[in-house]
This record gives structure tokens, sequence and C-alpha cells, in this order.
């Protein structure tokens, strides 16, 4: 059987601009387009591994190869729904699922991993690479160097369809391959910028009061992260959410 056949054999699970998620057997494989470099994928798959050894609840990875071609990453299979699918399907347990969440969001803030990239760098590049006024980049540039500096683990895309609820079992966390190490309120900041762009307004308002109250972080100082923030998912989001992030960019310049 060629890898072609076999991949159309596969059950497909999600589709991403970039990727395939697809099962097989008790595998999940993850199949990325041509276009992603081999790097990022080692990158991805070292981040996985760096995060399980850490202590964190994320799926074993088995494999690193190619099918049909394609580079694709092969994990342990987590059998359950996503908290986002869990959120719209009992939308009334809204604040029981987001005190899960962030319980979740803090526990991989409190750990730590050393080899992995440092957040602030990374924030660097990407504020330069934005497309924002010069004027602009200078004053993000300048609050990021005033920002604590912190070595925390960031997953800097925890939402919640990256979340596993497993029936019996705690909720694993997917998808790792933005994790840095940095200032846990970058991530928070991240998290609820993603709500926003999404149109979930009310949820996002909730995620926040209750990130802060949980973690005892002033909502004033988070709030500074968000154009830090808006201005790195700026220089690699899809063209449709550059008027978004453009905008939380816009008051940062005296």
């Amino acid at each position: 059987m060629s890898f072609v056949t076999a991949l159309d054999e596969m059950e497909l699970i999600a589709q991403r601009r970039h990727k395939r998620i697809l099962r097989r057997g008790d595998e999940a494989v993850k199949l990325f387009e041509p276009e992603i470099p081999a790097a990022d994928v080692l990158s991805e798959a070292l981040n996985q591994v760096r995060a399980r050894d850490a202590g964190l609840p994320v799926p074993w990875l088995s494999e690193v190869t190619k099918l049909g071609g394609k580079w694709a990453i092969l994990s342990e299979f987590m059998e359950g729904d996503t908290l986002a699918q869990a959120m719209a399907a009992q939308p009334e347990r809204l604040d029981e699922w987001l005190e899960l969440f962030i319980a979740l969001q803090l526990r991989v803030h409190a750990a730590r991993s050393p080899e992995l990239n440092p957040l602030r760098e990374k924030l660097h590049r990407r504020i330069s690479a934005s497309g924002l006024d010069a004027t602009t980049r200078y004053e993000l540039h300048v609050r990021l160097d005033a920002m604590p500096r912190h070595e925390k683990i960031c997953h800097m895309d925890f939402i919640p369809s990256n979340i596993m609820l497993i029936e019996g079992g705690e909720p694993a966390i997917i998808d790792w391959s933005h994790v840095t190490q940095g200032n846990a309120s970058a991530d928070a900041a991240n998290t609820y910028l993603s709500f926003l762009r999404q149109g979930e307004e009310e949820t996002g308002q909730a995620y926040l009061k209750l990130y802060c109250e949980m973690s005892d972080t002033a909502k004033q100082y988070l709030s500074k992260w968000l154009p830090i923030v808006a201005a790195m998912q700026l220089s690699i989001c899809a063209k449709e959410h550059e008027a978004f992030y453009r905008s939380w960019c816009e008051d940062v310049v005296d």
C-alpha cells in the first residue's frame, strides 16, 4: 500500500492553514504542507518533548517522519472532545470551563524548561517584522524591554481548541509549535486577544477577569502586553486578521 493511499484511509480530525490532523489507530498524525520548513517541524517536535519532560500533560511523541513526501509528527492519540467543543455544547458552564482552562494555563506557567527559546527575543523580531511604522515599533521595543524578565513556559497558542478533555483522565495540552520561555502575562494576553479575534467578547472578558484573579495579576499590567502581542501576531497572521491586530497597536504612541 502506498503512503498516499494510506493517508486517504486515515480519519481527518482537523484542517488548518498549513497542516492536517489525522488519526491512524492509536496515533495522531500531524501532516504538514510542503511549504513548512523541516526545521519548523523538528523544532515543534522537540518543543513537545521538552514540555512533556517538564511534567506537563502532553501527548507522547512517537516519531517524526515523512508520509507521502510530507513531514509528519506522530503522537499518542488523545480520545475526547476539545474544551472548545465542550464550551460550545454547554455554554451555561462557562465559569467552570474557564476555571479549568486557567488552572491548566497556570500549571504551564509554573513549569520550567531552560532549553526553550526566549519569548523576549521572538517578540522583538516579530515587532520589527510587523509592518507598523517606525515610531510605533520603537515604542513597542522600549515597552518590551521595560517588562520584567521571567523564564516561565509560555504556550503562546493556549486556546480551548488546544485542550483535550480525556474521559477518566486529566486534560491534555496539544499543539506546542509556538512554545517559548518568558513572561506569563504575554501568554495570557495572547489568549485574551484570541477570544476577541474570534468574536467571543463575553468569554474574553470573563477569561481576563478570572485569569487576573487566579494569578494575582493586575489587569492594568497585563493590558500593557496587549499591543506587544498584537504586533507579534500582526507579523504572521492571515490577511483578514490584520486590521484586528493593528487596531491594538494604534494607541501605543503618546
